[in-house]
């Protein structure tokens, strides 16, 4: 399924819905993200009450791919500030995460990676014209893949993407899941991703894949990166 863009999105990328769009986990057909079907053997929600009276919740979807469960929202893990290290077969990218301003996020991308569902993964997608973007998170490769749940956007108010922004795809609002992106030159888009950390150490590992390129399969400057980029392991370390 391809991402839903703003006109100013599609614009600027040059992407049609026979293509993969703008930051959206996509193949040719439109993903769709259904955030009300239920996985069986799993709760049907994972809510709680985040930063300043925020309410999270995880709600089941498909696909589920590599599935570990449905986060249950612990305000008080929540609040932590940590930082997350991808050790990669190009280098180490280390970021800070945003607890404070994206605690639902956080507290989902935490959630994977402590049960190793980024491990052994790739990131499928490398635009190098008009945004400038590596997306990874899905344990498939294809752009398609999903945790099992969903769960709404935030930190999407004076939004921007400068270079060392890391940011949620999506597939239309409210439909996070594991995929995400990593900004390696200052992009512009509309504040409909949700940025949920800065990255500390390793921009440089990202501008390297950026420089050598991508196979142009979804369009000039959008494709698959000519430096593999596979994700070893993620560790997370708090303070």
């Amino acid at each position: 399924m391809t991402m839903q863009l703003s006109p100013t999105d599609r614009k600027a990328s040059q992407v049609t819905r026979k293509h993969w769009a703008l930051i959206a986990a996509a193949t040719v057909l439109p993903i769709v993200v259904s955030t009300g079907t239920a996985v069986a053997d799993t709760p049907s929600t994972g809510a709680g009450t985040g930063a300043a009276g925020t309410t999270c919740t995880y709600s089941p979807a498909v696909p589920a791919d590599n599935f570990k469960g449905i986060p249950v929202f612990d305000a008080k893990k929540a609040a932590k500030p940590y930082s997350a290290t991808l050790k990669t077969s190009q280098g180490s990218i280390t970021f800070q995460a945003l607890t404070d301003k994206a605690p639902c996020t956080t507290f989902s991308f935490r959630f994977l990676a402590e049960r190793d569902y980024f491990d052994r993964s790739h990131c499928h997608r490398l635009t190098t014209q008009r945004i400038f973007v590596l997306q990874c998170g899905d344990p498939t490769g294809t752009g398609s893949g999903g945790p099992g749940y969903s769960f709404p956007d935030e930190n999407l108010e004076g939004a921007t993407y400068p270079a060392g922004t890391v940011a949620m795809a999506n597939a239309g609002p409210n439909t996070n899941g594991s995929q995400f992106f990593f900004v390696w030159k200052d992009t512009k888009l509309s504040p409909a991703y949700t940025p949920f950390g800065r990255i500390t150490a390793g921009l440089d590992v990202l501008q390297k894949i950026a420089a050598g390129g991508e196979d142009d399969q979804n369009n000039p400057g959008d494709g698959f990166p000519t430096l593999p980029v596979n994700i070893r392991n993620v560790k997370i370390s708090t303070r």
